[in-house]
């Protein structure tokens, strides 16, 4: 259904504008009654006559309502099939990319705190790896344990035998 409201206006004059013109009395007089005109073609005065000239406007407010029914219906549902099915794969490929985006952060921050570079707790971007585990890592980093040496006697420390008793 369609509803479309509308607003006219039209305009017409004649240019110039003349509201009267002046209309010539002529001599019609027989003043010796022969028959004749005395004075034939001669204007005696003029009259103010009006020329009814005057300028129309007019103005139309309305509104015009269509409704319309589609004759096809299996093409109107096909439309409609294709619009849902145009949204879901505009979702899924939306999702496909979240994924992808996840999946290098996660990967990025567990390298690099398999490296041992994290950013900083309490600053601004520590929170985006805030959330990944490294787990089950077989790495040890490098590193040195120094041992007391002993000191005192063998009795001190017991004896010990390795094979035969």
């Amino acid at each position: 259904m369609n509803f479309t409201p509308y607003v006219t206006g039209t305009a017409s004059a004649q240019k110039p504008y003349e509201p009267h013109y002046m209309d010539p009395v002529f001599d019609m007089r027989d003043l010796d009654e022969d028959g004749s005109l005395d004075n034939p073609g001669d204007i005696l005065y003029h009259v103010p006559t009006r020329t009814g000239q005057k300028d129309n406007y007019s103005l139309g407010v309305g509104f015009s309502m269509t409704w319309s029914t589609p004759l096809d219906k299996e093409l109107q549902q096909q439309c409609k099939e294709a619009a849902a099915t145009q949204i879901s794969l505009q979702q899924q490929l939306t999702a496909n990319k979240r994924l992808d985006f996840e999946i290098a952060r996660l990967k990025n921050c567990g390298e690099l705190m398999k490296a041992g570079i994290t950013f900083r707790p309490g600053t601004r971007y520590a929170t985006i790896c805030a959330d990944v585990m490294v787990q089950g890592v077989s790495y040890i980093k490098p590193h040195v344990h120094t041992i007391p040496e002993a000191t005192g006697t063998a009795e001190d420390l017991g004896t010990f035998s390795i094979g035969k008793p």
